[in-house]
């Protein structure tokens, strides 16, 4: 694609999100992040990226929770909350999704929407999905009951709401929070990413030539 494009991909857990976000990065040729993010974070931040996956997509309290432990900095061991605040690692991740977005790309999760909200190129999608649907793909995925599937489901989602809440002053899971909110027990997955990757198709012919 000669036009850069930035593809941001919101999902409720178990919908089957990151695999369309997958699949329509690779049937658009372009690149794929997910947890690479927290790693090119931690890279920018000089922290360990494990840091960063323990306070990955959790709100405030859940980032508070991870900064009690504490970790190792220049030869001493630190509280979290002496190197830098929620919204310090916030700026981090911040910071590694505009570095990445600097090329066409797809992002999954991580408020990558809103950090990119003044960016022409990006698009935003959610993704959502039938409970019952959700259900059978977490207890596939995972090995689990019914009950803790369902368990695990809507603590997920609690979690992904209060973080994308509390960073982004919008409404997780909304559709007037993004330009797009499909259901994909509608299409399936796979005509799912047809459907979204023909959308981007058309948008990318109606920019001027030289745009990106």
């Amino acid at each position: 694609m000669e036009n850069k494009i930035i593809l941001t991909i919101g999902r409720q857990f178990g919908s089957g999100g990151r695999e369309i976000a997958k699949k329509l990065a690779e049937a658009l040729g372009i690149a794929y992040y997910d947890k690479e993010m927290m790693a090119v974070a931690a890279k920018e931040s000089g922290l360990s990226e494990e840091f960063f996956e323990k306070a990955d997509e959790r709100a405030s309290s859940g980032l508070s929770y991870a900064f009690t432990v504490g970790f190792s900095y220049m030869g001493m061991f630190t509280p979290y909350t002496d190197i830098l605040s929620n919204d310090g690692l916030f700026k981090f991740q911040s910071d590694a999704i505009r570095k990445l977005a600097e090329h066409s790309c797809v992002l999954v999760g991580r408020c990558a929407d809103y950090i990119l909200r003044d960016d022409p190129a990006c698009l935003s999608f959610f993704i959502h999905n039938t409970k019952e649907n959700r259900i059978q793909r977490i207890i596939e995925s995972q090995d689990l009951s019914v009950e803790q599937a369902k368990e695990l489901m809507i603590k997920t989602d609690k979690s992904r709401a209060a973080y994308y809440n509390y960073y982004t002053n919008k409404e997780w899971g909304v559709a007037s929070s993004y330009n797009f909110s499909i259901d994909v027990s509608v299409l399936g997955v796979d005509e799912t990413v047809e459907f979204i990757k023909n959308f981007v198709e058309r948008k990318m012919d109606k920019r001027p030539p030289h745009f990106g």
